[in-house]
């Protein structure tokens, strides 16, 4: 496939990539990392909002998953707690249901996320019952969940009918969880609401497995960002650090380190945006081909990355003050949500 980002996408990032340098999010966290799960700051979701990223992929704005691609490696890139690719996703099935809060959300009065079951064990169910609907069970774990308004939930009933309902949080039972990652929270939700009519909808057949592609996708262009970065500051250190009054970056080895960073973050980048083009694109077996490929491939190597990044950098590595320990801990959680490698390869066998 020849592909290139266009001028335009290539101004996008870097117009995101300068508002999160003036507002760092690495910065903002730190001098509350001991108080809780990360925040989402109004000012961010202001300007999330304001700027289009959230109702990006809906008619009226046009924009297409590889626009929504390189917004997503940027905030993935600064260490950013606030979950553009989902807040975009929100609006488009709202779109796509003709809900009423799309104005509210695409204008970040609202704050919905978008929720499904785990697709490696499948613990949300959907009950039709005439004109009533019963979803029930525990959602795979979401980030922006404690911060949101709203719910969006998305199922499959036994019977092979997709529904899609909006559910306000306060009806459902949010957990915080404990993970490796302090730059974002990340929360289940516990499920088991009664929906009447005109309170859920049907969605196309296909609508869950596109859904979980698109979330699959974009965690990994979220690691792939952080990873980008890793690179940056990996190059850099080598340079400054010396021994033997060398530039460590002077000495083979590392330049090898270096060299397959920078491999592996590039090959990972090509194949999400394979990923991203599928997604845009209208042929579901490509899709499934180019998402997992891409989710199993950057898994593994930005992880790879991360520990590389941590090796050269020695014992500075680990401390809690420097970058690279943050965004290690943010790809290590990105390789195992919304499908871990090992599924998604399991998958492309399969597809």
């Amino acid at each position: 496939m020849d592909f290139a980002l266009s001028d335009e996408q290539v101004a996008l990032a870097e117009a995101e990539r300068a508002w999160l340098t003036k507002n760092d999010p690495l910065a903002a966290r730190r001098p509350t990392i001991d108080d809780g799960p990360a925040r989402i700051p109004p000012a961010a979701l202001h300007h999330v909002a304001e700027s289009g990223i959230v109702s990006l992929l809906t008619s009226e704005m046009g924009g297409t998953h590889v626009d929504l691609l390189v917004l997503c490696e940027e905030h993935g890139r600064s260490g950013s707690s606030v979950p553009v690719a989902e807040l975009a996703i929100a609006c488009r099935l709202l779109e796509l249901i003709g809900h009423r809060a799309l104005d509210a959300v695409a204008s970040g009065e609202s704050l919905t996320v978008p929720a499904v079951g785990s697709p490696e064990t499948g613990a949300l169910h959907a009950d039709v019952d005439g004109t009533s609907l019963r979803l029930h069970g525990t959602t795979a774990p979401a980030t922006g969940l404690v911060d949101a308004d709203r719910v969006l939930l998305v199922a499959s009933a036994v019977n092979g009918t997709e529904v899609a309902a909006l559910v306000d949080t306060a009806s459902v039972e949010i957990r915080v969880l404990d993970t490796l990652d302090v730059t974002r929270s990340w929360a289940v939700a516990d499920i088991d609401v009664t929906l009447g009519e005109n309170e859920w909808s049907t969605v196309p057949v296909g609508t869950l497995a596109f859904l979980r592609d698109e979330l699959s996708t974009f965690r990994s262009t979220d690691a792939l960002g952080a990873a980008s970065r890793l690179l940056e500051l990996t190059v850099e250190y080598a340079g400054q650090r010396t021994q033997f009054d060398k530039p460590i970056g002077s000495f083979q080895a590392v330049k090898h380190h270096c060299a397959n960073m920078a491999l592996s973050v590039e090959a990972s980048r090509a194949a999400l945006w394979a990923a991203a083009v599928a997604l845009d694109g209208a042929d579901p077996t490509v899709r499934t081909r180019a998402v997992s490929a891409a989710a199993a491939f950057a898994g593994e190597g930005t992880s790879t990355t991360a520990q590389t990044a941590l090796q050269v950098h020695g014992g500075i590595g680990f401390t809690w003050e420097h970058d690279v320990h943050l965004l290690i801990r943010r790809i290590k959680v990105d390789e195992l949500l919304d499908g871990s490698v090992s599924y998604h390869r399991r998958r492309l066998i399969s597809a």
